[in-house]
């Protein structure tokens, strides 16, 4: 496509969502912070998919590759310490082969647990992101979203009972018991 007719083409079929797109990330994943970051790469796929011939719908693709990049930003948040060569006094090695299994099951809880938070219906996830992911009071969360503190209380228990099935579902339940308290129990602080 001739750069003046694909632009031509951005500026009327994709363009117009621009707006919508934006809502939308700031309503599905509040805590995310740089939304301008994931509009960009959506549209980078977006027009990778039109060269490639594999796109249909416009709309449809925009919104989808703008949630799969916010969750593929979720699984990556880790923080990560970076130790300058010269302060090592030894380089680390992979001793104990249960160091590996650890780390393996440690990112297949992550991936349960972006699965199920995924899920949750859109106000009930929101309300747990930004308890667990910014760490907000009750109090805030519920001034932030504009209800009352007694449903940020029951959105927390929905989202804890949904995930904890889910968890339940996959076989990662005892992993949840220090968080989460024993099965059936759920702990609002």
């Amino acid at each position: 496509m001739p750069p003046s007719e694909q632009a031509r083409w951005f500026l009327e079929e994709v363009k117009p969502y621009e707006r919508a797109l934006r809502a939308y990330l700031q309503r599905r994943f509040p805590s995310l912070q740089d939304h301008d970051d994931l509009v960009q790469e959506t549209y980078v796929r977006l027009l990778r998919a039109k060269r490639e011939g594999r796109l249909t719908y416009t709309k449809a693709f925009l919104f989808t590759a703008a949630r799969n990049l916010a969750i593929d930003k979720f699984r990556r948040r880790k923080t990560t310490v970076l130790v300058p060569i010269g302060e090592l006094t030894e380089l680390p090695t992979l001793e104990k082969q249960t160091d590996m299994v650890e780390t393996l099951e440690h990112q297949q809880r992550l991936d349960v647990l972006t699965e199920a938070v995924a899920s949750l219906p859109q106000r009930c996830r929101q309300v747990m992101m930004l308890r667990h992911l910014d760490g907000l009071p009750y109090k805030d969360i519920a001034e932030r979203l504009g209800i009352s503190r007694e449903t940020v209380k029951v959105h927390m228990v929905k989202g804890v009972r949904d995930c904890i099935k889910i968890f339940r579902q996959r076989g990662f339940l005892d992993t949840l018991e220090p968080a989460f308290g024993k099965p059936g129990e759920t702990t609002l602080k």
